[in-house]
């Protein structure tokens, strides 16, 4: 099987038993395949905790974000926001976290910065209706 054809992974991680916070996990590549199983890990997680506050996206193991892939971000960012849910991104690649640099989204979610040779950081999102200069 060539290893482009390979669909991403989705799983959740962290503590089970935390109702406010949840973590999921993507593994290969943020593209049109991921959004189907991304959404439906949202909706699950939506149903099953409906204290859930905080969630984090760990792509630090994710090697490339198309346009697709953060369509797929923007989707969980509007499935969270009704019900206040915090959308975290944790990222370790510079070929995810350009795409969102250049696009703006990386003012839209709380961004974990863990990207090797850089300091770890968390950039905040804007708060609604400003723009980055």
């Amino acid at each position: 099987m060539d290893e482009s054809t390979v669909e991403p992974t989705v799983e959740f991680t962290g503590d089970q038993d935390d109702e406010e916070a949840a973590e999921v996990r993507v593994v290969g590549e943020m593209t049109e395949q991921v959004r189907r199983p991304l959404v439906r890990a949202m909706t699950d997680l939506l149903l099953s905790r409906p204290r859930l506050k905080r969630l984090r996206l760990d792509l630090c193991e994710v090697g490339f974000l198309d346009s697709q892939g953060m369509a797929a971000l923007v989707q969980v960012e509007r499935m969270a926001q009704p019900r206040g849910v915090t959308v975290e991104i944790a990222l370790k690649d510079r070929a995810v976290a350009r795409p969102l640099q250049l696009s703006g989204l990386w003012h839209r979610f709380t961004i974990l910065d863990h990207r090797e040779g850089t300091p770890q950081q968390t950039h905040e999102p804007l708060p609604p209706g400003r723009e980055h200069s």
